[in-house]
């Protein structure tokens, strides 16, 4: 048969006034939309087990086996976009409608999907409100009592090409304690999710926050980037599923419950810690906890090393990760990756880490951090990659001239790649994006990256998805 039915989630959503944002600056708009679709959409949707059917120009089709995964993948994009969209000029935010139905879907022997479910997940998108996120009746039923969210009932709409009319339901994120209602039905307010993911077919873990017990808030770049070093380290293991720092981050210095968090996040092992540095020493403490067997501990270690000493603890940390999940090292070979030499020229990389995206400010001082990094160290391939990526954000969203940005960012991204080629994909896909970028080559708007690069893997910016499932 060349195809066949089933009953799927199916996600569709757009770019609200793309043409007016395309009309205004279109190269500008595509490098923007590539981004967020490298570093935040498509890792969003691979944690939630998505897959992306195909784009339409500035449109995405997803199909997802649960409606439950669907609406948390759709909720914390929206979330990010409004944390990202924070100090940017309305006229050049970028904002999506998202809808979601569960329906019948025709799947084609190419992998489209076609069929009344598919359509009405459309038709749901085109009224939605930019920024929220509208259920049919049969996906509303099944999320119900699993959001803290609130929850708008439309009512029955008579949507476009669709001979019966759907009840509709709004989801308005970011505030939900003041929606209301677009009928006179109150508000619906649901519970948190309930529904615990089943953990994938590979050693999964999830890394929590390190808890800074420095007693200086200052430090708390260092605590944090310490941790997301540690994800980074992890995810370049061959078969590891490791969470994105943005699922494990979202919910720092609450009380935690790690089996609840392994549940909500579907993976088998949570490694958390502490670290204290002072002048010269540095105290890490950190545990490894198998969640599916009682929350019982794996393996606990205290580590006390010289300061300069950060990256063999990361190292270390990470190989005994490895050994204590797979029993031996065995296939599972640690990738090395580029250190820098100098520890001022690492806390400064690590500060800048996510600031590129905040504000205009915020870009320039992460620009010249990483400038004096870069200056203190040559040979520090993070360094040199986001400064790339920095420079590269002052002309894409702060309105920076676009020279000397763009071949600055082309001259930083291709030493980086020089460094060390094999460190990960985000040097050498941020290498060619600045390559078209400073000779300005046009490229289908419906790939993420030129050329194919597609940094999948972790992007060590704070703030940007770091996840691997490899």
């Amino acid at each position: 048969m060349s195809e066949t039915r089933k009953i799927a989630a199916i996600l569709v959503s757009d770019v609200v006034g793309y043409s007016r944002l395309a009309g205004a600056d279109e190269d500008r708009i595509l490098a923007r939309l590539r981004a967020l679709r490298s570093d935040l959409i498509d890792p969003t949707i691979a944690v939630h087990r998505g897959r992306v059917v195909k784009r339409t120009g500035d449109g995405s089709l997803v199909e997802f086996s649960s409606v439950v995964e669907a609406v948390r993948c759709a909720i914390e994009v929206q979330n990010a976009m409004v944390e990202r969209n924070a100090g940017v000029p309305d006229d050049r935010r970028i904002e999506f409608r998202i809808g979601i139905h569960l329906g019948d879907v025709v799947q084609e022997r190419d992998g489209d999907l076609m069929g009344d479910g598919v359509n009405i997940a459309a038709r749901l998108e085109g009224i939605c409100e930019p920024g929220n996120i509208c259920l049919s009746e049969q996906a509303y039923w099944q999320v119900k009592s699993r959001l803290d969210i609130a929850i708008n009932d439309r009512g029955e709409v008579q949507l476009r090409n669709i001979a019966y009319p759907i009840r509709v339901y709004s989801l308005q994120v970011g505030v939900p304690t003041k929606a209301k209602p677009a009928a006179p039905t109150a508000p619906l307010v649901l519970d948190k999710l309930s529904q615990p993911l089943a953990p994938p077919d590979k050693p999964s873990i999830a890394v929590l926050p390190f808890i800074n017990m420095s007693g200086d808030s200052e430090q708390e770049f260092f605590t944090d980037g310490l941790t997301e070093d540690i994800i980074t380290d992890l995810s370049n293991v061959s078969g590891f599923f490791v969470i994105a720092r943005n699922s494990t981050f979202a919910d720092k210095g609450k009380p935690a419950d790690v089996r609840q968090i392994a549940r909500d996040l579907g993976v088998k092992y949570v490694l958390e810690g502490s670290a204290r540095r002072s002048n010269k020493r540095l105290r890490v403490n950190v545990q490894l906890i198998n969640a599916e067997e009682g929350g019982n501990h794996v393996w606990a270690e205290r580590f006390d090393r010289e300061i300069a000493d950060i990256f063999d603890v990361q190292d270390e940390v990470t190989r005994r990760v490895v050994e204590a999940i797979s029993g031996k090292l065995g296939e599972k070979k640690l990738v090395a990756r580029s250190r820098p030499s100098n520890l001022e020229a690492y806390d400064l990389c690590v500060r800048s880490r996510g600031k590129c995206n905040n504000s205009r400010s915020d870009n320039r001082e992460a620009c010249a951090d990483l400038e004096r990094a870069v200056q203190i160290d040559p040979n520090y391939c993070e360094g040199h990659s986001n400064l790339a990526i920095s420079l590269l954000f002052g002309w894409i969203i702060w309105g920076e001239p676009q020279e000397p940005s763009r071949a600055k960012a082309l001259i930083h991204a291709q030493r980086a790649v020089e460094i060390d080629p094999d460190d990960s994909p985000l040097a050498g896909s941020w290498a060619a994006f600045s390559f078209m970028s400073a000779t300005g080559m046009k490229q289908n708007p419906n790939s993420m990256l030129p050329f194919g690069l597609i940094p999948t893997m972790q992007m060590r910016l704070r703030g940007w998805g770091s996840c691997k499932s490899t």
